[in-house]
């Protein structure tokens, strides 16, 4: 339904603005438990990907030590 504002009586602009103004905190409320569920996601999965490296770290100084003890084998 169309509206005209210079028709409308001040009753029915109210009740318009009521409308607009749910409709706006509805969408700020989906935004907002949007962004929630993907910060929450990132921190997960930044969280995920800093045990790996720990873990790639532990390796890494596993794999110099094996290198460095090889090395100091006489040949």
């Amino acid at each position: 339904m169309a509206y005209h504002e210079s028709t409308m009586t001040i009753d029915e602009r109210l009740e318009r603005l009521a409308e607009r103004t749910d409709a706006i905190a509805q969408s700020v409320e989906l935004l907002t438990s949007l962004h929630l569920n993907s910060e929450r996601r990132y921190e997960e999965r930044f969280a995920k990907t800093e045990e790996r490296f720990a873990r790639n770290e532990e390796r890494l100084a596993q794999l110099m030590e094996t290198m460095n003890r090889l090395e100091d084998r006489p040949h």
